[in-house]
C-alpha cells in the first residue's frame, strides 16, 4: 500500500534514507543527498508518500512540483524488502502523480557513483538527458515523457 506520509512517519523515512544510502559513502567520498534531507519537513509540507508492508514503512519517494515536470526528488527502499518490487510499485506512484498533476514528464537525478541506479532507471523507461556537477557531486539527470 503507498499512502501519503504522516508526522509519525518521518522517523522510519529517514532511517530507509539512511540504511538505503549509507553504502555508498565510500564511492562517492561523503553521504549521499537523499541522508542529509530533513525528512520531518519535507512529510510536513506533504511532499512524501510511504509504501507499507501491515503498518511498517519500507519505502518511501519524495516529490517535488517543478515548473514543468515532477520531480522525484528521492527514492529509497529499506535493504530488507530490496528486490520485491516495491521500487517499482514507487516510481509507477510517482508517474501515476506526475499525470494526476498535469505534468507531461517527471524528472531525476542520481550519483554517476550509484551505477546500479544508472541501470535501473533506463529499464523503468527513464531516459539520461545530462551529466553535472554540483558541488562535488556527479549527478545524472534522467526524465520520462508520460
Amino acid at each position: 500500500m503507498i499512502r501519503p506520509a504522516v508526522p509519525a512517519d518521518a522517523e522510519a523515512v529517514a532511517a530507509i534514507a539512511r540504511a538505503a544510502f549509507e553504502h555508498y559513502i565510500p564511492r562517492i567520498g561523503m553521504a549521499p543527498v537523499p541522508m542529509l534531507v530533513d525528512y520531518e519537513a519535507a512529510v510536513a509540507a506533504q511532499k512524501v508518500w510511504v509504501a507499507t508492508d501491515t503498518d511498517a514503512v519500507i519505502g518511501f519517494v519524495l516529490l517535488e512540483d517543478e515548473p514543468d515536470a515532477l520531480l522525484l526528488d528521492v527514492l529509497a527502499v529499506s535493504p530488507a524488502a530490496q528486490g520485491k518490487g516495491i521500487g517499482a510499485a514507487l516510481l509507477t506512484f510517482a508517474e501515476t502523480e506526475a499525470r494526476r498533476r498535469n505534468y507531461r514528464r517527471i524528472t531525476l537525478y542520481t550519483n554517476a557513483a550509484m551505477t546500479e541506479n544508472l541501470a535501473y532507471y533506463p529499464r523503468h523507461g527513464y531516459t539520461e538527458t545530462a551529466r553535472e556537477t554540483i558541488h562535488d557531486r556527479h549527478r545524472v539527470l534522467f526524465e520520462k515523457a508520460l
